[in-house]
This record gives C-alpha cells, structure tokens and sequence, in this order.
C-alpha cells in the first residue's frame, strides 16, 4: 500500500487504514425498509492510505490517473466520489477535514454486490479519523459513510453494506436492525461453508432502477398507513391493489421473516434450515422484487445440483454475485458449477 502511495505522491503516506468487502447471507432490500438482514465480512478489502496535502487528490492502484477531488465542491461523477462524499459527511458533523492525498488498492471485486463502495468509504473514514487523531464508534462510521453515498453519491442506498463492513468481524455474522442501526454478532459455525461466486456478468445496477424499487417500497408502506414495510405483516398487503407494489412488498415482509429464522438457524447450527430459507429468498428476489437474471438463476441451480444445501444472489442483484452454501462433505463442487456457467468465476469465501 505506501509504494502505491509513493509512487503517485513522491513520498510516504502518514496513515493507512483498510474495511472489508461483505456478503449478505440474507436479507437484500430490506435495510432501506427499516427491516433486517445478516451480512459477514470477506476475506476481501479495500485499503487506503493518505498524507496531509495542499489539494486533495486520489489515485488507485490500476489507473495510471491522479485525479483533483473536491468535497466542498460537487460530485464528479467517477469513484473518487466515494472518498469526497464520506468526508464531506465528517465535515458536516464537525470534524476537521484538511486536504490530503489519498491511495487506494483493493482486493474487492468491483461492480460484484460485494460492498466495495462501503469498503471505500468506511476505509477513507478511518484513514482521515486517524490522521486528525479523533475517533468515532464503527456504528458512526458506517452512519457517515451511508450519508456520503446517500447525499453526495446520489445512491439511496440503505445502511446494510456500511455497517457490515464497519462493524463486522471474521468468522461471525451480523444481525442487523436498520431500524435502529444495532445488531449482533452470531457465530458462523465451522461447518457452514459459503462460496461466492461472480456470475460472468457485471452487475447493472442502474441507480434508476434502485432508485425505483426503494420508492415503490416506501410508497406501499405509505398506502398501508404504516412507517415502514418492517411494520407491515403478510395479512397486511391485502391492502395493497397495486400488482407491481403489492410484489415489492411482499419480497420485503416475507424476507425480514426469513432473516430472523436464518438467525436462529444459525445459532442452532441447522445448515439444512439455513439452506432453506436462502433457496426461498432467491425464489422472492427473482419473482417478486425481480432483480435477478437469467445468468444468475442458472449459478443458483448449478451450485443446488453440485450439492449446496442453499443458494441465493446477494447484494442488490441485476448481476454480480450470488453466495451458496455447502455442507462439509461437498468438496468438488466448482468444476461442476464452472462447467456449467463457463463466463462465471470463483470470487472466495466469508471471513
């Protein structure tokens, strides 16, 4: 990490500091909806390192450009808005935020629903909290960084990916209420095996089409009277006349159900259960929020026919990656799911 930095800036970098990549086991659009979801951590980061500077400016490891940033100014339009839109958030809340360079490599797939947007900013948060010398609870940082994105980024994500990469911790995965914004860890057991693997395609997350399924989300919740669709229960949606809302929120309620049971599967160590409920979440996902796609349903199948006890797209699907489950005595499963998607490729394993 510093000769990247050395070789952009001449010079060494005063701190570094570095955030996970994460994998939602379960629980994809939901957190927008105040609802839940069980991210864990990758074996997979991002790191960034920076030093006090007269201007800001950012390189990354692989593009030959050191570009000028500003995040007092507006946004412009490529991925140094990941680094701007988290600091400008730390501003806003009374931290100092004096210009720096800023290097940054990854070892997170890019455009793969793995978090390496959240990655970069709670990286970057850190990195400028430790050069200043103030500090800031992991919730906090997952808080600012979910701003910068929301405010300065333009994406109206929910807080899900921020908070796993800042407060997730290997081998456990995280119980998350994005109501409240609190959670707890529950112990991954050792014979729950997740695979991650990238289906060949990039993920086409247009922000329109985000955009879109948040709003029909937030608007269902309106028409029931409700806060949010975290308070809405199956009987409920018979409200609902709309057929497209009436869809988007039926993923949503049923799959804050299958978080908590998800949770508990974990923690009675019930790998089959688990499975399950993954396999049903997909089902919701491709048919009721529609996210999936054809490249991405062939995966799930491939890796169900090479054994996996349950298999789903993570993240906010429309391509990227989806993450299965394989119980212990199932070692030979990536030639037979390689033979089958021949553009897909093995991303690792949760932390």
């Amino acid at each position: 990490m510093s000769d990247i930095f050395l070789r952009a800036f001449g010079r060494a970098p005063a701190v570094e500091a570095s955030a996970p990549g994460r994998v939602n086991l379960i629980g994809d659009h939901t957190d927008y909806a105040e609802g839940f979801c069980l991210p864990m951590p990758l074996d997979l980061e991002t790191s960034v390192a920076l030093a006090p500077a007269h201007a800001f400016r950012a390189c990354s490891e692989g593009m030959g450009t050191t570009l000028v940033f500003d995040p007092f100014g507006p946004p412009r339009g490529d991925w140094t808005d990941y680094i701007a839109g988290p600091l400008a958030e730390l501003a806003k809340a009374g931290f100092d935020v004096p210009p720096v360079e800023v290097s940054v490599c990854s070892s997170v797939p890019s455009g793969a629903g793995l978090s390496s947007s959240a990655a970069l900013e709670v990286a970057t948060l850190r990195a400028m909290l430790a050069l200043t010398g103030q500090t800031l609870p992991d919730g906090e940082v997952a808080r600012l960084a979910q701003a910068g994105e929301n405010n300065y980024c333009g994406v109206q994500c929910g807080i899900l990916d921020q908070m796993a990469s800042a407060v997730g911790r290997p081998a456990q995965a995280l119980l998350l209420d994005c109501r409240t914004n609190t959670g707890r860890l529950v112990t991954v057991p050792p014979e729950f095996h997740f695979a991650i693997v990238h289906c060949g395609e990039p993920r086409r997350l247009a922000d329109a089409a985000y955009n879109a399924r948040r709003q029909a989300t937030a608007e269902a919740a309106r028409r029931l009277g409700l806060p949010a669709l975290r308070d809405a229960d199956a009987g409920a949606l018979s409200g609902l006349t709309d057929g497209e809302m009436l869809k988007r929120a039926r993923h949503v309620v049923t799959e804050n159900e299958r978080v908590l049971a998800a949770a508990s599967a974990l923690e009675a160590a019930d790998l089959w259960r688990f499975g399950a409920l993954m396999n049903e979440s997909h089902v919701s996902l491709a048919r009721d929020f529609e996210v999936s796609t054809p490249a991405l349903d062939r995966l799930v199948e491939s890796a169900l026919d090479a054994g996996a006890a349950g298999a789903r797209l993570t993240g906010a699907g429309f391509g990227g990656c989806i993450v299965a489950l394989f119980p212990p005595d199932i070692s030979d499963w990536w030639p037979r799911v390689a033979a089958g998607n021949p553009a897909a490729w093995r991303v690792g394993d949760g932390a």
